[in-house]
Order: structure tokens, then sequence, then C-alpha cells
């Protein structure tokens, strides 16, 4: 009887050691590469720029009262605005483009999938630079458009709000189109059958089977592509020409330019807010999805 009484305590310490050995290397991980920043970050922002650059260890709120500017307000909308209607291209565009990659044959959509992630073994740089010469003045869209006769002076594409989103759309497309075509490939075809046996027509198929049985890989979809758009400053910066400026191109002035970091990381602490409040909002949409399906 004290064997087994003492052995409980044993085998309670060895189940614990068991887990902090599997557990340990991640939780190191996430506490070294991302709550010592977030940290340092936080703690930055309790503290303000010096005369000549620097950090002033004197606690103040002014960075935080400071964002409420009218500019930097203009900036964040700005930013929000363009990462949404990427989002929001992406899903008009991947949605199509998931769901003919599911009903083709196996072995071609192996093709398909692979050419939808071709453009990521190219250099992000090199993808944006490509996107200027096909916008510029001399570029081959205006190229072509005046050799039709469509247009008898250049457009202005390049340097716009436009070219921006474009630019964004090319970079994050594939990122929609993944989880949005392994939620559709997961779906029963049986369920489009007895639909259609039912004598529902395509479209109603559509509405009112696939769409709401895939929107865990919408929902997943959209905040892949907003979650990196909103941050970006390589194609605002490139494509934008700096009439375009989002919140990752003025996260990254005030730290490389105005050498303000006390500002910078309150600048950053607030989209990293932004994204968290997302994620914690697609997490309660999926859950409320999960459990309708559930109780359906």
């Amino acid at each position: 009887m004290a064997t087994a009484r003492t052995s409980r305590p044993a085998a309670r310490r060895e189940r614990i050691a068991g887990r902090l050995a599997t557990l340990g290397p991640g939780l190191g991980y996430l506490t070294v590469f991302m709550l010592v920043p977030l940290a340092l970050v936080l703690g930055y922002t309790l503290f303000h720029r010096g005369r000549f650059g620097g950090i002033v260890y004197e606690v103040t709120a002014d960075n935080y009262t400071r964002v409420a500017d009218g500019l930097y307000l203009g900036v964040i909308w700005t930013s929000v605005k363009l990462a949404g209607i990427t989002t929001l291209l992406a899903l008009l565009l991947g949605y199509p483009t998931a769901y003919l990659i599911a009903r083709l044959p196996r072995t071609w959509r192996t093709v398909a999938l692979v050419l939808v992630v071709l453009p990521f073994w190219t250099n992000f740089l090199i993808r944006t630079y490509a996107w200027i010469i096909l916008l510029n003045s001399e570029g081959v869209i205006n190229r072509a458009l005046a050799g039709l006769g469509l247009i008898a002076r250049p457009l202005e594409l390049l340097y716009t709000q436009g070219a921006v989103v474009g630019g964004l759309l090319y970079a994050y497309l594939p990122l929609m189109v993944l989880p949005l075509y392994s939620a559709i490939e997961r779906l029963d075809p049986q369920l489009r059958e007895a639909s259609a046996n039912l004598g529902a027509r395509p479209a109603r198929t559509f509405w009112s089977v696939t769409l709401p049985l895939t929107l865990p890989g919408v929902l997943t979809g959209c905040v892949f592509v907003f979650v990196p758009s909103l941050g970006n400053f390589v194609v605002p910066e490139l494509l934008g020409g700096g009439r375009t400026v989002m919140v990752g191109n003025l996260i990254r002035d005030q730290f490389l330019k105005a050498r303000d970091w006390p500002f910078g990381s309150t600048l950053a602490l607030i989209v990293i807010g932004l994204l968290v409040l997302l994620l914690m909002a697609q997490a309660w949409a999926a859950r409320r999805l999960s459990d309708g399906g559930n109780r359906a």
C-alpha cells in the first residue's frame, strides 16, 4: 500500500518531466524569439527619443497620444483599407481557382498546385521589380495598349494605390488558394450529389452546401492574406513610389530614418494588437461554424 502511494508522485513527476522534455524546445523558442522581443517592444513604448536619437529612459505616455494624430491614423486606415481590398480580391480570384483545381483529376491537381506556388520559388524583390517593368509608362502594358490603338498617351499605372494592391495581390494570392483548396478538396462529394438529387440547381448547391462548409477555409485564407498585406513595406515602397505610405513603411522609417525607436515600437505594438484581435475573431468564427456543423 505504501509502495503504491509513493509510486504515484514519482509517476506524476515522470509525466511532468516528459511533458517538459517534449514542450521545452518549442516553449524555449517562443520565449527567446517572440516573448522577449515583444517585451522589449512594449518596454520601449514607455520611453521617448533622445535629442539626437537613441532612447531616454524616462517613463512617458506621449507615444500613445501621438498615435492619435490624424496623420498617423490616416496611414493606419490606408493600410487597413488596402489590405482589406487585397484580401477581398484574393478571395474573389482564389475561390474559383481553388474550386477548379479541386475538380481536376488527381494527376492534374498536383500540376496545378505546383503552378500556384511556383512564384514563391523566385525572390520576392525580383517579382516586385518585374511589376515595375510591366506598369511603367514605357512598360509592356502601355506599349501593348498603344500598339492596339486603345490609348493615345501612356496610362499612369505605376506609383498608385492600384499598383500597390496589384503587387500585394500577386504576392499573396497563393496563400488564399491553398487553404481554400484544402477545404474544398475535403468536402464530401455526396453532399453535392444529394443536393442535386433533391432538385437544387448548381448555383443553389454552391450557396447552400459548398460555401457554408468551406467557410473555415475562407476565414483562414483571409487571415493569411490580410496579415502580411497589412505589414508589408516593400510593395508600397517600390510600386507606390512613396505616394502610398502604409504602416509598415511608417514603422521602418521610425526605426531606420527618424531613429525614434519608442514611437516605432508603439506603432508596431498597435499593429500586433490589431492582428491579435483579427486572429481571435477568426478563431471565434471558426469555433462557431464548427459548433453549428456539429449540431446540424
